[in-house]
Order: C-alpha cells, then structure tokens, then sequence
C-alpha cells in the first residue's frame, strides 16, 4: 500500500519584487535506486570457481559446453561432453545477465544496461575484449512490487538494486510526482578437452531466447518494442547497425536460415533477413494476449500461448501454425496445455515444458492429432525452457538441470540431473 501525505505551503520570492509560488511537498514510500558508478560497474567481469545453482534461466549449448545463466549474476560453465555426468567447471560473474550467445571463441552476453563480449578461447581465464555500451537503457533489477519507484538519476551511475525508503518531494501541483519507471525482473522501461578449439559457427539457446545469431549480425531485443542488430563480425569493434521498431512487446527470438521468427504477447513476426544487416517484416500471425515463445521445423511453426504475472487475459495453449506460404501464416490446430513456457522440436519429437505439469513429450508427426501422439510425460516439476540436440535433451526446470536420452522415442529416460541449492534471490 501506498502511504501519501502532503500538504501545501507558500514560499516568497524576492527578485526585484514579491511573488508567491504554490509547491507541494509529497512524502510516500517508494523503491529508491542504488547506484554503482560506471568505472566499477565496467570494470566488474571476473571468473570465479564453480557455483550452486540457485536460480537458472537461459541455457546455452556450444562445443560440448552447457552454459546456464543465473539469474542476474552470471552464467554456470559445465563440461557436458558426457551428458549422464555433467560437470561444473566455473562460473562468470556478469552483472545483470539475463541473455547469451556465442559465435566461435566469443560470448556476448548482455550485463544490466550494456552488451560485452567475452574470450573464451581457454575456458579457464576468459577476457572481455570487448563492450557496447547503453545498449539497454532501460534495464533495471526489479524491486518492491508494492512500492512505486522514486527519481531516476542515470548520471549517478548503473541501477544495481533498490531499497525501500522514505522519501519527500517538492513540485508544483498538476506535475508528476514519484520516478515511476518500466520494471519487472531485469527488464526495459551447454568439454575441457575441447577448450581452445572451438568451432566458428554459433551455439544453440533455449526457446526463450531474445539474442539470434546469424553470421557477424547479432539480433536482439534491446527494447520489449525495439529490435536491433549488431555488428558482432570484431568482438572489440562492435556497433549497433540497425534499430526496428515494432509496434508490439517482443519476448523471444528464433532463427531458421534466412527468416527470424518472433514471439510477441500479441502474435508471431515473420523477418527475412537474407540481407543480414536488414530485417525485414514479410508476415505476422495474430493471437490472444499471452506470453509467447516460438520454435519453427520447416513447414510448421509451434507456439506456446501462457498465462502469467505479465501476461493477462490469455489461455494456456501450443498453437500449430502453417507457414508453408511464409507470407500467409494461419492456425491448423489449437492444444489446451497447462501453463506451457519453453519448447523445442527435432525430427518428428515435439518437447514442451508445460511449466508445474512438467515435460510433455509428443510425435508431431501429424499437426492434427498431436494431443494423441504423446510419447512421454514426466509430471510434478517446474519446467522452464529446453535444448533437443542430437538425441540429447537439456531441460531447465525449477529445481535443477535435467538431461534425457531421447535417442529411442519409445524408451526416452532421464540420465542427469545437477539439482540446485539455496534459496531464490
């Protein structure tokens, strides 16, 4: 609950004669921002040895390598070269990392309101060699919910937490009072052999990822409403070349060949990007209000519909969309699901995680009966987002990172899990 009291008072003024002027002081409890200076903030990279797990999200895939992130901190490095004996080898501190991808030897990795690229040519001493600065503005941690957010001041330095206070304001009547701002989380107002020979190309990431790769271009969402493209081709050179603003709340991004497919709350973009540097918007796909990741085969693509804390008045569904005719995408066949969040494809599997219903696992070989193909089903675990490689499937759930052999669809079984300590932050 919000306290407010005020009251009015007159000040006079002298300059070359009397004047009164009306102020009113206001005094609420609000989330007041504490700063880091930028000199300690871009200079706050380091590695450390291996973590707990607390609090994963994103996972990443390259080389034999399983990169988790957590959440805000930094991302977990594990030798997955056996995934039934997966290994912790050291965790790097990023500050504010949500999001990750990596393209040969380099990691971007975004850190608060800046893009950095990191070395990790020997996966034991990597080295920012490189940092695009501002390129998310309005990044913030999250803070009280039941709090508004005081004054703002971006000269002070980087927001790298809030604290609840008491605080008192001056202002004509009829101006805005508080320094309320966009918030929620961080967001806008997977071989120790294999270490120094890694391959050029880029990994993999989860369905829920807002980085894509293709080729030096690295698309992200910088914005819930703006897209850009950066020139990643000179880790130590990097230059945003293309900003898209988009008319809707963009959430995940998926790359198949030369189109980029995005999820929205309100639908699915269709970009042709055979001009890397260039996207363009060639179709879209309407749908209710819902948090929406998107996951493409070829001629369908596979869309999760949720409901949640940022995603009102929607169903819980998986929506096969025909996109044979890229330009003319429509629905085949809705699913109801639980409350589904990641989800991945390979071959004729479909794996979704439909969030506390745990992992669904479905023979989408036919779009029209998938709800009746369902191949495996591990229930009563919170599941988040996943990676099918390669017979191989990694999943993040709520309480650890599981894997499973899917090489025999009729005899799917689970052959890790690192489970994860302590408490959320």
């Amino acid at each position: 609950m919000i306290r407010i009291s005020m009251y009015l008072f007159v000040l006079a003024v002298m300059a070359g004669g009397c004047m009164d002027r009306t102020v009113e002081r206001i005094t609420y409890t609000a989330n007041v921002p504490v700063y880091m200076s930028f000199s300690e903030f871009r200079s706050s990279f380091q590695k450390s040895g291996p973590l707990e797990l607390t609090h994963p999200g994103k996972v990443y895939f390259k080389d034999g390598y399983l990169f988790v992130n957590e959440y805000g901190k930094g991302i977990h490095v594990i030798d997955n070269s056996d995934p039934a004996n997966p290994e912790k080898m050291a965790f790097y501190e990023i500050m504010g990392n949500v999001d990750m991808a990596i393209k040969g030897n380099i990691l971007f990795a975004d850190s608060y309101i800046d893009l950095v690229a990191i070395d990790i040519t020997d996966i034991d001493n990597p080295e920012e060699v490189g940092r695009l600065k501002n390129v998310f503005p309005e990044v913030v941690p999250e803070g009280d919910k039941w709090h508004p957010y005081a004054m703002v001041d971006k000269s002070k330095g980087v927001i790298i937490d809030w604290e609840v206070k008491t605080v008192t304001e001056e202002r004509e009547p009829g101006s805005a009072w508080g320094g309320w701002i966009y918030r929620g989380g961080l967001v806008l107002m997977s071989a120790k052999e294999a270490s120094g020979n890694w391959s050029s190309g880029a990994g993999t990431g989860g369905s829920m990822a807002r980085f894509m790769l293709n080729d030096d271009i690295l698309y992200l969402i910088a914005h819930p409403w703006m897209l850009k493209s950066v020139d990643a081709g000179k880790a130590d050179k990097m230059s945003i070349i293309d900003s898209i603003s988009v008319p809707r709340n963009m959430e995940t991004l998926f790359r198949l060949e030369d189109k980029l497919f995005v999820g929205t709350t309100t639908g699915m973009l269709i970009y042709d990007i055979s001009n890397a540097a260039k996207p363009r918007q060639i179709s879209s796909y309407d749908h209710i209000t819902a948090c929406d990741p998107v996951v493409v085969d070829g001629k369908y693509a596979y869309v999760t519909l949720r409901t949640g804390n940022v995603c009102t008045n929607g169903q819980n569904l998986l929506e096969v969309i025909d996109i044979s005719s890229i330009t003319n995408p429509y629905l085949v066949k809705s699913y109801p699901m639980f409350n589904p969040h990641g989800l991945g494809v390979d071959g004729r599997l479909l794996f979704i995680c439909d969030g506390k219903a745990g992992l669904k696992i479905y023979d989408k070989s036919d779009p029209l009966a998938i709800i009746t193909s369902q191949l495996a089903h591990y229930p009563d675990f919170d599941t988040f987002d996943v990676i099918p490689m390669g017979g191989i499937l990694m999943l993040v759930g709520d309480d650890g990172i599981y894997q499973y052999d899917y090489s025999d669809p009729q005899n799917i079984v689970q052959i890790s899990r690192l489970i994860i300590t302590g408490e959320k932050n």
